[in-house]
């Protein structure tokens, strides 16, 4: 069973930067993942994802701000995430291709 675990979130002021990380176990292959976000009283958006050969897609909301990235050897997707703004407040969760999501993880930028 495939399950992710997220870390990173917190709070932190307009302007400053947090790196979330998303470690997958199970037993599984190496495919598609990603970060979507979901703030209070909207639906989840899809924020960056990564395929297995590295190809990246963003929101244009967070293009030039955000990077997401990979080790395979670890497992590991990240989500390096600079300039931040209050409106990217919101919870975070880790995705992997089809439908496994992880528990999320809360970030929340002050003015």
């Amino acid at each position: 069973q495939v399950q992710l675990v997220e870390s990173g979130g917190g709070l932190v002021q307009a302007g400053g930067s947090l790196r979330l990380s998303c470690k997958a176990s199970g037993i599984f292959s190496i495919s598609t993942m990603g970060w979507y976000r979901q703030a209070p009283g909207k639906q989840r958006e899809l924020v960056a994802r990564i395929d297995t050969f590295g190809s990246t897609n963003y929101a244009d909301s967070v293009k030039g701000r955000f990077t997401i990235s990979r080790d395979n050897a670890k497992n590991t997707v990240y989500l390096q995430m600079n300039s931040l703004k209050p409106e990217d407040t919101a919870v975070y969760y880790c995705w992997k291709f089809i439908s496994y999501w992880g528990q999320g993880t809360q970030v929340t930028v002050s003015s």
